[in-house]
């Protein structure tokens, strides 16, 4: 087994955009949504590296990240992923890996009740400031 706290920003990133992205389409399903397109467009309000990066700066803002959670955010922030983001500029995607950085540490060390904590509160979030 590898140490979790060796893995590279991007690798935890890779893991949580996969995790964060499902435990909303479930959420979404759970209330009601069936249709792709509407699934798709309202999926994209909490999972766009826009919203994201939003998120992360509510939760910073707030201080609702442990310690370790804030170091893994900007582990996953600083590493240099050599891709673009297809609709966001350059800090906003970096913002967003960081987030996802999080939400795939969390899951990879089985740490799933701080995770679906940290999740309900973006599901919080994001229907509140609509």
């Amino acid at each position: 087994m590898i140490d979790v706290n060796l893995i590279n920003g991007i690798a935890l990133a890779f893991e949580g955009d996969a995790v964060y992205s499902m435990y909303i389409r479930r959420h979404l399903i759970l209330k009601g949504m069936t249709k792709p397109n509407k699934l798709h467009q309202e999926a994209t309000k909490y999972v766009s590296a826009k919203a994201q990066a939003r998120l992360i700066s509510f939760m910073l803002e707030e201080q609702v990240l442990t310690e370790k959670e804030e170091e893994i955010y900007k582990r996953g922030r600083n590493t240099n992923s050599h891709t673009k983001a297809k609709n966001a500029d350059v800090v906003t995607y970096r913002m967003s890996t960081g987030f996802e950085a999080v939400m795939g540490y969390l899951h990879m060390t089985e740490n799933l009740e701080r995770l679906e904590s940290l999740i309900s509160w973006c599901i919080q979030k994001v229907e509140g400031y609509r």
